[in-house]
């Protein structure tokens, strides 16, 4: 699709380590502007995806377009445009952010120092400290700052919150929603942070032993899943099994007499219509990434 569309275009990726697929045919877009957010347990296919989105590897089979341009033929001139936060922080340990600075400084043609030193005083890192000294939060924060004062197009974060405390998180998503509303920065993240980037994302992919097998809007996702709770008079989950049907229910059990089910396809006009009238709760990311990964496809 268009370069002005989609920055990110991922066709069938296929990964294999000798006998082992890491990826199986995925795709995915990331349009202009959004953020999007992929999902996944450990070992499930993400970091395989971000070495091949950066570049850093060749997939098997498959392509990935970046602005239009092949990510691995074209990585040295396609990471001017882009600003990476590695899910492990890594920098030399004796060198101190103003040192990395003054290092990346050239490579980047919109480099913007004022708002690299604004971001370290917002995130009361000291400047002048060798980056081994910091600690993990600050480290991240590093990162974070120097990904964005290149003013990137593009924004790759591999799980950039992992290991932080709640302090630090809270941080690096209020600097990312900041960035979002100054420029608009087409952002994609992988991330454990469920709650964090809920509010924030507006495309979900979720992974599953290497396999894409949810991709859509974070608004059409949250609202087709929902939890239906049954009364007990409304019988057990074999008698509610015609009804549950059309809803595709994901998971059914009973909770102190109720019959609990999450479904994936709910319809508010068929829940009215149906004799047996359930309770109806949303269901958080969290619990929407539970019922997927613990099932197989889900569509």
């Amino acid at each position: 699709m268009a370069d002005a569309l989609n920055p990110v275009d991922i066709r069938n990726l296929t990964v294999r380590y000798g006998p082992k697929v890491a990826l199986d045919a995925v795709s995915v877009f990331v349009p202009q502007g959004s953020v999007t957010a992929l999902l996944g347990r450990n070992g499930a296919g993400k970091s395989s995806l971000i070495r091949c989105l950066l570049g850093q590897r060749r997939p098997e089979t498959g392509s990935i377009s970046l602005f239009g341009d092949p990510a691995f033929e074209k990585r040295a001139a396609l990471m001017a445009r882009i600003g990476v936060v590695p899910e492990e922080p890594d920098a030399p340990p004796s060198m101190s952010a103003l040192a990395l600075a003054a290092f990346s400084a050239p490579l980047y043609p919109r480099w913007d120092d004022t708002s690299f030193a604004k971001r370290l005083a917002r995130f009361d890192v000291p400047a002048g400290a060798p980056f081994g000294a910091l600690s993990k939060g600050q480290k991240a924060q590093v990162m974070l700052a120097l990904a964005l004062a290149p003013q990137p197009d593009l924004l790759v974060l591999d799980d950039p919150t992992l290991g932080l405390d709640v302090a630090a998180r809270k941080a690096v998503f209020e600097e990312l929603v900041d960035e979002l509303s100054d420029r608009r920065t087409t952002i994609l993240l992988t991330t454990h942070d469920l709650a964090g980037v809920e509010g924030m994302a507006d495309r979900v992919g979720i992974l599953k032993e290497g396999r894409l097998v949810l991709f859509e809007e974070m608004e059409a996702l949250k609202t087709r899943f929902r939890r239906l709770r049954f009364p007990r008079e409304a019988g057990d989950a074999a008698a509610l099994a015609p009804t549950l049907a059309p809803f595709r229910p994901s998971r059914v059990a009973r909770s102190l007499g109720a019959v609990e089910a999450v479904v994936t396809a709910y319809d508010e006009d068929a829940v009215l219509g149906s004799a047996t009238r359930p309770e109806i709760a949303p269901l958080s990311l969290e619990e929407i990434f539970l019922a997927v990964t613990e099932k197989e496809v889900l569509s």
